[in-house]
C-alpha cells in the first residue's frame, strides 16, 4: 500500500521493459480471485478486496522467469541411432503477482521453483526400426 508505479519502475519492474510479463485487465483479476466454494470473500486479502472493488482502476501484472538449461548426456552414438536418449535439466523458475490500483500496489505474491533438476530418458530397443513396426503391422 506505499510503493508506486515509479518506485517499480526504479526497481527495474517494469512491464514495457521486463520479458515475459502479462499485463492483467480487471477480468483477468476476477477471474483468479473470485470467490468459489471453497474460498469466500472474507478469506481473501484485503489488498486483493481493494482491486476487485475498484474495477476499472485495477490492474496486474505477472512476472515470469526462468533460467532453464536442457542437455542431452550419455552415449552420443545409442542417441544418435536412437537406441537411448538422456536428456538432463537443470535451473530455476519465478513467478509474482503485482496488483495495482491506481497505480499503487494494493497486492504482491511471488513463489517459483529455486533448483530444477529433472531427468528424462527414453529407450527404444529398436532403435531407429521402432518407428517403423506399427507400420509394418499396419501394412501401411
Amino acid at each position: 500500500m506505499k510503493s508506486d508505479v515509479a518506485a517499480l519502475t526504479r526497481l527495474g519492474i517494469d512491464p514495457v521493459q521486463q520479458p515475459n510479463t502479462l499485463i492483467l485487465t480487471h477480468a483477468d483479476i476476477v477471474r483468479r480471485f473470485v470467490p468459489s466454494a471453497l474460498l469466500k470473500r472474507e478469506d481473501l486479502n484485503p489488498g486483493v478486496l481493494a482491486c476487485l472493488e475498484a474495477r476499472d482502476a485495477c490492474r496486474g501484472w505477472e512476472i515470469t522467469g526462468a533460467r532453464i538449461n536442457k542437455e542431452r548426456t550419455g552415449n552420443f552414438f545409442a542417441d544418435f541411432a536412437n537406441f537411448s536418449r538422456r536428456s538432463e535439466t537443470t535451473g530455476w523458475r519465478f513467478n509474482a503477482l503485482i496488483l495495482l490500483v491506481n497505480d499503487v500496489v494494493v497486492y504482491r505474491a511471488w513463489g517459483g521453483q529455486p533448483s530444477v533438476n529433472e531427468l528424462e530418458v527414453n529407450t527404444n530397443p529398436l532403435g531407429p526400426l521402432q518407428e517403423m513396426g506399427p507400420a509394418l503391422v499396419n501394412g501401411r
